[in-house]
């Protein structure tokens, strides 16, 4: 398991564990993060990550990144 902010561009990986608080994880949950699905790093400009997920793409702090493994 590596945490998403490391992933490879343009794979897809499927969602293995999210760390962080309740209130994080929430939030994750809430942007289509669920485990067992699939992701998909798509670019990293100034310091966000922008990743595919669910068909749609989401723009996260590297931070947050640090809390998804896949």
């Amino acid at each position: 398991m590596i945490p998403l902010s490391v992933a490879d561009a343009g794979t897809a990986y499927v969602i293995k564990k999210i760390g962080g608080k309740p209130e994080v994880k929430k939030h994750l949950e809430n942007l289509g993060f669920i485990i067992g699905d699939t992701v998909t790093v798509i670019t990293e400009q100034n310091g966000n990550i922008i990743v595919k997920v669910k068909e749609t793409r989401v723009a996260i702090s590297k931070e947050m990144a640090m809390k998804i493994y896949v």
